[in-house]
């Protein structure tokens, strides 16, 4: 009688580590339709190396970046790394992920600060251009040019005109 018990039990667990892999596999296969989307970012993934500037208060201000952008969740997702360094100090650190929504038809730009704030933003795909938009009145373009350095530039709208206040030039680190 308890060896019948222990046979139970056993059984049951059987039965429930099977049910629980079977219903993972099922939810565990890769979303083409966003890997297909994703993919199409390929051009900003890799190790980066350069140089941007910004205008702040102070004027123009130089800076030293680096960018680490890996695929990532079977290329359903891209991890970005970024690190600006000024006079040897950083002024910039940080994480963001890039995924693409089917519901909306839009990528989705989470970016992630140490100091605990983060943030979800619009992004798209123009002209082989990525944009992203902390706000309707901000935005950043990041595009290859025919050198394959990674161009970005950051522009704010006043009075229904965009204008510059940013810009990085970055070379392949990982080639």
């Amino acid at each position: 009688m308890q060896f019948t018990s222990i046979m139970k039990k056993e059984l049951l667990i059987f039965l429930t580590i099977l049910i629980s892999n079977l219903s993972f596999s099922q939810h565990s296969e890769t979303d083409t339709i966003s890997k297909a989307k994703i993919k199409e970012l390929n051009f900003i993934v890799g190790d980066w190396i350069g140089k941007g500037w910004m205008m702040g208060e102070n004027g123009k201000s130089k800076f030293d970046q680096t960018e680490k952008i890996q695929f990532k969740l079977d290329s359903t997702a891209i991890l970005i790394e970024g690190k600006g360094k000024s006079n040897g100090e950083v002024i910039h650190n940080a994480l963001a992920i890039l995924t693409y929504n089917k519901k909306d038809d839009n990528y989705v730009f989470r970016s992630f600060l140490p100091s605990g704030q983060n943030a979800k933003f619009k992004a798209e795909l123009i002209d082989n251009k990525l944009y992203w938009y902390p706000n309707e009145n901000v935005r950043y373009i990041i595009w290859q040019n025919e050198n394959e350095q990674w161009l970005e530039k950051g522009e704010f709208k006043r009075e229904g005109k965009w204008s510059q206040f940013f810009e990085m030039t970055l070379n392949r680190n990982d080639k």
